[in-house]
């Protein structure tokens, strides 16, 4: 078994940017990761990226010391009962499995130590946010792993009850957010630009406001008020837009979607 080298099982779309970030961040190269997936279609194009790739779970563990879970919730049973026997006390499981818990990955492969994360898609370029849980973890792994994933944007530990929030907000929210700059872009169009430069001026724009909240740690209202004066033609856009229900749909959103993440997690899949 290589000392550092690891197996991402599933190279859907999550688990091919987990690898892409992990070369991306310099932390290892193409053969140090071996990626599985069971999809003739996508075997093809994870070969064709340059990953190692192979169809066999348990070949990918025999070779790998940290293993990356990375397929859907109803897939998880038959991945488990595929590689638990691969599997030793030297292992790290660490799982983007949206509602499988740790009692279930104990339940189903014993204490090893295991990770829950959730990222979100932009850790292809390590510009992720991913929120950890750990579990049967030593005061050095947990610093390894984390360490990981600090080379790839952000990481925050968070209690496991909240794992379903982080999804929501964290793995989800990329998409919300690029749904604001789709609509920003529209009207970027509508009002004069051409499609190119309208989605270029509004990507360096809300890069900015991200950039403002993180570096200034200011509450977003403050960063508005700067930018809002009386009569100003900011005030006047953004009290339409709340006029039209922004904040609401947004937030209605967020927690429609994680009530149906609690039902897919108490429903056991």
């Amino acid at each position: 078994m290589g000392k550092d080298k690891i197996a991402v099982l599933g190279g859907g779309n999550i688990g091919t940017s987990l690898a892409k970030g992990l070369i991306k961040s310099g932390q290892f190269t193409a053969e140090e990761i071996i990626v599985t997936d069971k999809r003739g279609s996508r075997i093809s194009y994870l070969r064709e990226n340059g990953f190692r790739v192979t169809e066999n779970n348990g070949e990918a563990i025999d070779h790998a010391r940290i293993i990356i879970m990375a397929v859907k919730p109803q897939q998880f049973k038959t991945l488990a009962d595929e590689i638990k026997s691969h599997l030793t006390s030297g292992h790290i499981l660490i799982s983007t499995i949206t509602g499988i818990s740790h009692d279930n990955i104990e339940a189903a492969f014993g204490p090893l130590p295991n990770v829950r994360i959730m990222p979100n898609t932009a850790i292809e370029i390590c510009e992720s946010m991913t929120c950890m849980s750990f579990r049967n973890m030593k005061k050095d792994q947990k610093e390894y792993i984390s360490s990981l994933f600090d080379k790839m944007g952000k990481t925050i530990p968070v209690p496991e009850e909240l794992m379903d929030a982080a999804t929501v907000i964290g793995a989800c929210g990329i998409a919300f957010a690029l749904r604001f700059m789709r609509a920003m872009s529209q009207g970027g169009i509508e009002i004069g630009f051409n499609a190119e430069m309208s989605q270029m001026i509004t990507a360096q724009t809300v890069r900015g406001a991200a950039r403002l909240i993180m570096e200034s740690g200011n509450h977003p209202e403050k960063e508005i008020d700067k930018v809002t004066t009386p009569q100003g033609i900011t005030i006047s856009g953004l009290n339409e837009m709340e006029h039209q229900g922004l904040s609401s749909a947004v937030i209605k959103g967020l927690t429609v979607s994680f009530r149906k993440l609690e039902n897919l997690s108490s429903s056991g899949k």
